[in-house]
């Protein structure tokens, strides 16, 4: 686990966020459990995480220390980055090993341009039903509460976008790809649903995400290790400040006295800012203010155009 270098890291373990690579058979409530024994404060520790993995994935599961729960919105706007493997001739009704076999087939010769082929139809904005057995909402209750109590649940198509897909490997039945996409996007349901253009069908057998934005799984802790008397100690020294948690978003630098008025509610002007316009990449319309590399404020652009005329509010404030 990389300890320094160019983000910033904390002395306390009050605020901020810590990189888990989160093991096999593990949820990411246990993971949490782990690492609030680990630092031995029980409930006084606020404590949660971005982005849950599945028991049967594993890989990067961002923990939110403090303050650092209210930046989940913002840790999670990046891309995604997972090593996906389906098996094809086999389909489960969770569209993942855990679930229960509801079709073979026989899986004959595919060609590899065959397969280049049928997966470049998943590649830009695409329209995608999520997984029955997901946190989706239906009429208010969880989707995976219905479904395992036998309830058919037909949950509405939504947009998402995979910025690439590519063939790792093809051992047939196993195909494997790395995926990239958008926040939202169920790697279950791309498998599945490559498995029926394949024409035998297909689930998704491992699951490993390997990115969040910029953070990497290469750069995070191993989950099977929270254990010992000085891993509290360890994992402090890991976590990564808040105003470092969300380096893809735009930051103004604020004086101390600008600071303290808006930690007091008030809502700087552009002018005030120092800057003229918002660009970037995914967080163009949230702006980070930061005082002496604390972060004060995380602020809304309702309307872009670059000048004091500006729409701008405050989303979220930090101590």
């Amino acid at each position: 686990m990389i300890l320094n270098g160019r983000l910033g890291y904390m002395k306390t373990v009050h605020d901020g966020i810590i990189l888990m690579d989160k093991c096999e058979g593990e949820s990411s409530s246990d993971v949490i459990r782990k690492i609030k024994r680990a630092f031995g404060q029980g409930k006084s520790l606020k404590i949660g995480h971005a982005g849950t993995l599945d028991p049967f994935a594993t890989g990067l599961l961002i923990i939110l220390l403090g303050q650092g729960t209210k930046l989940s919105r913002y840790v999670m706007a990046g891309k995604k980055a997972y090593d996906a493997t389906l098996e094809l001739g086999i389909e489960t009704d969770t569209l993942d090993p855990t679930g229960k076999v509801v079709q073979k087939s026989v899986v004959s010769h595919l060609s590899d341009q065959t397969i280049l082929e049928k997966a470049s139809r998943f590649v830009g904005d695409i329209r995608q039903t999520p997984p029955a057995y997901s946190a989706v909402k239906h009429n208010g209750i969880r989707s995976y509460k219905l479904a395992r109590k036998g309830h058919k649940v037909e949950l509405k198509e939504r947009p998402v976008t995979v910025h690439s897909l590519d063939i790792v490997s093809v051992d047939l039945p196993l195909i494997t790809l790395h995926i990239e996409c958008s926040s939202g996007t169920y790697i279950r349901s791309i498998a599945a649903d490559l498995g029926k253009e394949l024409g035998p069908g297909a689930h998704l057998k491992s699951l490993r995400r390997t990115g969040v934005g910029t953070f990497l799984v290469d750069n995070a802790f191993p989950s099977r290790e929270i254990s010992g008397k000085e891993i509290g100690s360890l994992l402090t020294a890991g976590t990564i400040a808040l105003s470092e948690a969300i380096p893809d978003m735009q930051k103004a630098d604020i004086p101390a006295s600008l600071a303290g008025k808006v930690r007091n509610g008030y809502c700087p002007k552009w002018d005030e800012l120092g800057i003229s316009s918002v660009d970037g990449d995914c967080h163009n319309e949230w702006l980070k203010l930061v005082n002496d590399g604390n972060l004060v404020a995380v602020l809304r652009i309702h309307q872009r155009g670059g000048n004091k005329n500006g729409d701008i509010g405050i989303e979220r404030v930090f101590s």
